[in-house]
């Protein structure tokens, strides 16, 4: 028998140059199960470039075996440290690269959209958007490390909104 509801991949990415989360969930109607999550760690003493490569090499592996429809990202924020905000956009490029090389669109969304998609509250702790994935997935735990779980709450947004966007434009 086939699936009456369609189902749809979202994998969430928390970029950072040292440890970039990812997580992918599943939505199957309003139901939504993590298929897999983590963090793509990098050593601070290799060079930058070196670090890039390794996230667009173990992300496009994530994607290939997942086949996720879309892929969620955080907006841009500004950052007092310029160096760091430069390396930051630079870990975006190649996740986003590493999307469009594979045909995922990406949907960039801001912090406070997150969390309120998750918690209800768009300034909500750290704390409670972990407590809600965790919630949210069905998990035993709380997903760690905490790049994972800012991931997975990307995903989920991410398809909370496609879901929202659907129903829209249904007749």
């Amino acid at each position: 028998m086939q699936n009456l509801r369609p189902s749809t991949i979202a994998l969430g990415v928390d970029s950072g140059s040292l440890s970039t989360g990812y997580g992918v969930v599943r939505a199957e109607g309003s139901l939504h199960r993590a298929l897999g999550f983590g963090a793509i760690r990098n050593d601070p003493q290799v060079p930058h470039p070196e670090r890039l490569a390794l996230i667009y090499r173990r992300l496009r592996q994530i994607m290939d075996e997942f086949h996720p429809d879309l892929l969620a990202l955080e907006d841009v924020f500004v950052s007092k440290n310029v160096q760091s905000a430069l390396k930051l956009g630079q870990v975006r490029g190649a996740v986003m690269v590493a999307a469009a090389e594979a045909g995922i669109p990406v949907v960039e969304l801001a912090p406070n959209t997150v969390k309120a998609a998750v918690t209800g509250h768009g300034h909500a702790e750290k704390g409670q958007v972990q407590f809600m994935v965790k919630a949210i997935l069905g998990l035993a735990s709380i997903p760690k490390p905490h790049d994972a779980a800012d991931a997975l709450a990307l995903a989920i947004c991410a398809l909370n909104r496609r879901a929202s966007a659907a129903l829209e434009a249904a007749p």
